[in-house]
């Protein structure tokens, strides 16, 4: 059936007019006709014959095979590992795709169309690059970095936001700690969301910004725009941008977050910070900028705070204990997530950033998800209070009573 397909392919091509602009209902209309004509000459099943419209029109106009998953709103991630390899994430499952592309020059072919839609190039010269789909985060390595051909990774995001309602609803947070987190963003705590890849920062950090007035001005800054800020219209998004063959120069997080801070923010939302660009974020909220938010990968909130170290150091020597006192100055709030092994994304603990004393960072767990066990194949458990917030300043000038 390839060959048919393949030789169906040849003939429209021939026919396609590439001097003009063809609508997609005119190609499809195309496609259907060579199909039936084909089945006049060789006997086709009608399903293969739909088959056959569907997955030729896809190659000609859209994304070839990945089109059908692209599609199809339950697929939260695609992993294309060269041509013959594809795996998708479902339900929070790992599973490969029984579909391959005919060939690398195809499968590189629907790469430059994606990257091309975003604006961004990416070729052996420059073969890493990040790049947005339709609400998709993308990643594309091509050899020779890539050994076994060209690597596409579409981390997929919901048409609409999953807010604190359908958070409550999986079991990731507790009405507690929303009714908790809900005040100190309104008060305006800097809260940093700590996790591991997957583990649901983006879609926290989407969620606790419409906790957000909507009378304030939100400044987001990320490398590929992936937040959806809603209900607020005094919004501003800047993304990053890699330097390319004409000449462009790359504009980083820490250029953004500079020209943010003479855009009159009330809030400022880095996507995610993970390099140097973490000394400009401890400085804009050392220096009156607060209620911002971010997010950074780390396994703990302890950790988060060391990462935040390492980073800093990654752009700028300085002592230690001027970078502690840095963090403990401006960081409030450090939420943690995690994925548990029934793959569930919950919050595992809330933990305030306490001061700086006797050179460390102190943090006191103010919540902390404790598992009590499983139930048909689902962890169970409860989020414990296990202290008290100790400052308590901004909420007191927001008359905010917790």
């Amino acid at each position: 059936m390839n060959e048919l397909k393949q030789e169906i392919k040849s003939r429209l091509l021939e026919k396609l007019d590439h001097s003009m602009e063809m609508e997609d209902e005119a190609v499809q209309e195309l496609v259907e006709n060579e199909v039936w004509l084909m089945g006049k000459e060789t006997y086709i099943p009608l399903a293969e014959k739909k088959r056959l419209c569907r997955e030729i029109y896809y190659a000609i106009r859209k994304y070839d095979v990945l089109q059908e998953l692209l599609e199809d709103e339950t697929v939260t991630e695609i992993m294309v590992n060269g041509p013959d390899h594809i795996f998708i994430e479902k339900e929070g499952r790992l599973q490969q795709w029984q579909t391959a592309f005919e060939s690398e020059d195809k499968l590189l072919d629907v790469i430059q169309q994606i990257v091309a839609k975003a604006n961004r190039v990416v070729n052996e010269s420059s073969p890493i690059v990040d790049a947005r789909l339709f609400g998709s985060r993308v990643h594309v390595v091509l050899p020779p970095v890539a050994l076994n051909g060209p690597i596409l990774t579409i981390r997929r995001f919901g048409k609409t936001p999953l807010l604190i309602p359908e958070l409550l609803r999986l079991g990731s947070v507790s009405q507690e700690i929303c009714t908790f987190l809900e005040k100190l963003v309104i008060a305006g705590y800097n809260i940093f969301i700590s996790g591991g890849t997957g583990s649901g920062k983006t879609t926290f950090l989407n969620a606790l910004s419409s906790f957000i007035p909507r009378t304030e001005r939100i400044i987001t800054i990320e490398d590929s725009a992936e937040l959806q800020i809603q209900g607020n219209d005094n919004l501003v998004r800047l993304e990053t941008r890699n330097a390319n063959v004409e000449g462009c120069k790359p504009v980083t997080i820490r250029d953004l977050i500079r020209a943010s801070l003479r855009m009159r923010p009330d809030r400022i939302i880095v996507g995610e910070v993970r390099g140097a660009e973490a000394i400009d974020m401890l400085q804009a909220l050392n220096t009156g900028h607060d209620g911002s938010l971010s997010t950074g990968h780390a396994n703990s909130a302890a950790d988060m705070i060391a990462r935040l170290e390492t980073m800093v150091l990654m752009g700028m020597e300085l002592p230690l204990a001027a970078i502690r006192r840095q963090i403990a100055g401006g960081v409030d709030l450090i939420v943690h997530l995690g994925r548990l092994r029934d793959k569930s994304r919950r919050v595992l603990s809330v933990s305030e950033v306490v001061g700086y004393e006797q050179g460390e960072v102190l943090l006191s767990v103010l919540y902390e998800f404790q598992e009590t066990g499983e139930r048909n194949g689902k962890v169970q458990g409860i989020w414990k209070k296990t202290g008290s917030l100790v400052h308590t300043e901004k909420l007191q000038q927001a008359g905010i009573t917790l």
